[in-house]
C-alpha cells in the first residue's frame, strides 16, 4: 500500500519515527514522502497539498499527515473533495473515523502524543476498513454540501 505523509516542522521527527516503524503487515508500506525534510520552520498548507493531490491522482490509496495540533492540517485537507482527514489522538479514535466516516488521510498532532503512540495510532487506523451502508449515506449527505 502506498501512503503519502507530509509533517511541518513540528510533525518532522514523529514523521521519521513513523516511516521506521509503521511497515504494514501483509500489505507493506510504501511512505511517499511530501516533506518537510528538515526541522526548520515550515508551513502545514503546503504538505497537506501535497499528500492529498499523492491520493487523488492516484500514486498513494491513504494520507498522514502530522503537525502540532492537527487541526491546521485537517482544515487544509478537508478543501479537496474525495479528502476525508480527521485528526485522531488515540487508537479507538482512528479505528472509528476509518470504519465509520471514510477517513483517508489521518491527522495526527504530534504536540499531543508521542511518536510511539502515533505509530500506534495509524497502525490501528490502518487495520480496519470503512462499513460504507448507512455510514456510505452519510459521506453522501456531505458530498451533496459540496455541490
Amino acid at each position: 500500500m502506498n501512503i503519502a505523509i507530509g509533517a511541518d516542522h513540528r510533525g518532522f521527527s514523529t514523521k521519521a519515527y513513523v516511516k521506521q516503524y509503521v511497515v504494514g503487515g501483509d500489505d507493506p508500506i510504501a511512505w511517499i514522502d511530501t516533506g518537510a525534510f528538515d526541522e526548520e520552520r515550515s508551513d502545514y498548507p503546503i504538505f497537506a497539498q501535497a499528500v492529498c493531490q499523492s491520493i487523488l491522482q492516484g500514486d498513494a490509496q491513504r494520507g498522514v499527515l502530522i503537525c502540532g495540533s492537527g487541526i491546521g492540517m485537517a482544515v487544509t485537507a478537508n478543501r479537496f473533495p474525495g479528502i476525508y482527514a480527521g485528526v485522531a489522538w488515540n487508537e479507538q479514535v482512528a479505528r472509528h473515523g476509518r470504519e465509520n466516516d471514510n477517513v483517508n488521510v489521518l491527522v495526527i498532532p504530534s504536540d499531543f502524543v508521542s511518536p510511539e503512540q502515533a505509530a500506534a495510532i495509524i497502525t490501528a487506523w490502518l487495520s480496519v476498513e470503512f462499513k460504507g451502508g448507512r455510514y456510505q449515506e452519510r459521506i453522501d449527505m456531505i458530498n451533496a454540501l459540496k455541490e
